[in-house]
């Protein structure tokens, strides 16, 4: 069985340098708001290329700790709209909702699977705060369009980077929106690009901590104070609480872990690349729709694409999906039902986004990991190439 993602490898592949970085927490008796979570912070930070990050319990609170932020600062009110992709982890939509907020959806580009840029204009209202955009399955979303339209109309622009840890974009404007950091680099990773970006370090992700975590990174030092206060009770010290916050904190274990993990991040991340492009070069099949990039080199080139995930479509993907199954490949859907289909946003099941639900009916996630080998993608290749059905027109 050629596993979807091997954890039990991945984990091995840091030894000794993972066990020895949990002894020592444990050796220090000390587990909650430490000096390994103060470290990480900045590593974390520095590498992503913020001023400040701050060490969350996981991506959802990552998000939803942004918002609560805007609202407590006077920037954002309930009732508010946030402009959000359609096709997306519920998590994205939870985190809006949870804060009394109104989510607009908006398409995807059926090529790339990221929210469509040139779709967003018309969805502006005067109840309009922010953007947030989604970097899905690694590939990073963003444009000058999109920043334009962040000075145009005020808006806060936010990330969710939770599967695209390490992507670079190519910097190219320089009007940048207000509050930005702005910096000489030709290019910016992912998380430095919004005013605020919320991140995951789920056991599955690129950089992946052996149970929840997750960040907020940004470069405006009064956001950065409240997040850290909201993420810990409210408490701006010990037993003093401005605001009604949460419990939401990056524990000492999970953050010695992740110190042991990011200095190969962006090794592993050219692994996942080298297994994309053996995939996109040598997956033949005439009824797979690989992902848009077999003409669009550059995005290889700047590493745009981190490959968090390799997803494939089909329209008769649970055909697809068994037929690799018994031939000993596993595979995922992320996600077989859009948020708006979902039973708990039944107030929005009577809305069509036509691409979200083709989308959903047809990806199929293929195994691609930093662990993967070269006999096991020759094998995945070999098996997908051997599938026959009737020819689809993808549109």
């Amino acid at each position: 069985m050629i596993k979807f993602l091997d954890i039990e490898k991945i984990t091995s592949s840091y030894e000794p340098e993972l066990s020895a970085a949990i002894m020592r927490v444990v050796r220090k008796g000390w587990f909650v708001m430490g000096e390994e979570t103060e470290a990480f912070e900045k590593e974390y930070a520095d590498y992503i290329g913020t001023r400040h990050c701050i060490g969350v319990a996981n991506g959802l609170d990552a998000l939803r700790l942004i918002l609560k932020a805007y609202l407590e600062m006077g920037i954002m009110k309930e009732g508010d709209e946030v402009i959000v992709p359609a096709n997306t982890f519920i998590a994205t939509i939870l985190a809006i909702t949870d804060n009394r907020l109104i989510p607009v959806f908006v398409e995807p580009d059926i090529n790339n699977y990221n929210l469509d840029i040139s779709l967003i204009e018309k969805e502006i209202s005067n109840k309009t705060r922010a953007i947030l955009v989604v970097h899905l399955y690694g590939r990073a979303c963003w444009s000058e369009q999109l920043e334009e339209l962040a000075e145009k109309y005020n808006l806060k622009l936010i990330e969710d980077n939770a599967q695209a840890a390490g992507a670079l974009v190519p910097v190219n404007s320089h009007n940048m929106p207000r509050g930005m950091k702005k910096t000489p680099e030709s290019y910016r990773r992912t998380g430095s690009l919004a005013h605020a970006a919320g991140h995951s370090f789920y056991p599955g992700k690129n950089l992946g901590a052996l149970g929840d975590g997750g960040a907020v990174t940004t470069n405006d030092d009064d956001f950065a104070f409240v997040i850290r206060a909201l993420a810990n009770y409210g408490s701006v010290k010990k037993y003093v609480h401005n605001y009604k916050g949460l419990n939401s904190r990056l524990d000492e274990i999970q953050a010695a872990v992740l110190r042991v993990k990011l200095p190969r991040l962006d090794s592993d991340n050219q692994r996942r690349r080298e297994i994309a492009q053996s995939y996109l070069n040598r997956i033949l099949n005439p009824v797979i729709k690989l992902p848009d990039y077999m003409q669009s080199a550059t995005d290889l080139i700047n590493n745009e694409n981190v490959w968090h995930l390799f997803v494939i479509r089909n329209h008769e993907r649970d055909r697809l999906k068994q037929y690799l199954d018994e031939h000993g490949i596993q595979t995922l859907i992320h996600y077989p039902t859009p948020p708006h289909l979902q039973k708990a946003y039944r107030e929005y099941s009577n809305m069509t986004f036509s691409l979200t639900e083709q989308i959903h009916n047809e990806v199929l996630s293929l195994p691609i990991s930093q662990v993967m080998t070269k006999d096991e993608a020759n094998e995945v290749i070999k098996v997908i190439n051997s599938f026959s059905t009737n020819p689809c027109c993808f549109r």
